[in-house]
């Protein structure tokens, strides 16, 4: 398998994959064509086949694929077979919102620790979780063994926080500041804009308006 070849719009369409494969094996569903996945999430049988064909061979033909194996080949792909110890930096709003959503653990997604600066916000439950200070990160991170952070934080110190969780050993960083971060090459990074996500809406909107999509 060549990862570096793999587009990442195929690796989005494989996490939805896989988020309808669990709804199928829940409802007890053995096996499954390519037409149906391809219903089920609003692509063509095509793509899913070519989706799914990066990675090896799934199913058989004229038959489909077993739900329980192919889910289980999809999360293994995903890294998703495991257990990802995560940080949340930033006990505002968005932050709050975060270490709530149960969405995180269902996917294998464990928030191990929140912090923030604020002596307002620190000692303060959320949820099962109680807001550290950033004096705590680093042994956080180094006991729980954590890889992924998640900067949740004004623009104007992002890229300070990014320094903390990268000099504590973090891997990955999925960042909501709008502002790009600076990482080593070596330390995955996603930045979330909110606002350009919506911006696109907004565009393809105008474009349908205006018949031109």
């Amino acid at each position: 398998m060549k990862v570096f070849k793999i587009p990442e719009a195929t690796i989005i369409r494989l996490s939805v994959y896989s988020r309808f494969l669990e709804q199928a094996d829940k409802k007890g569903i053995v096996t499954i064509s390519s037409g149906e996945i391809a219903e089920g999430v609003g692509v063509s049988p095509a793509q899913v086949r070519k989706d799914l064909a990066y990675f090896g061979e799934f199913g058989t033909r004229g038959v489909g694929y077993n739900v329980k194996d192919l889910l289980h080949h999809t999360l293994k792909i995903l890294g998703l077979s495991r257990e990802w110890p995560v940080v949340v930096v930033g006990a505002g709003n968005l932050g709050t919102a975060l270490v709530s959503y149960r969405g995180f653990r269902e996917r294998g997604f464990k928030i191990v620790g929140i912090f923030d600066n604020d002596p307002n916000k620190i000692g303060k439950t959320i949820g099962d979780m109680v807001v550290q200070s950033m004096e705590e990160l680093p042994e956080t991170i180094a006991k729980k063994n954590a890889a992924i952070g998640v900067i949740a934080v004004p623009a104007t110190i992002a890229q300070d926080v990014a320094d903390l969780l990268v000099k504590a050993g973090i891997k990955a960083i999925m960042n909501f500041a709008p502002k790009a971060l600076m990482v080593p090459d070596a330390v995955e990074i996603r930045n979330i804009d909110l606002a350009v996500t919506l911006e696109i809406l907004t565009f393809n909107l105008c474009m349908r308006e205006n018949g031109l999509l």
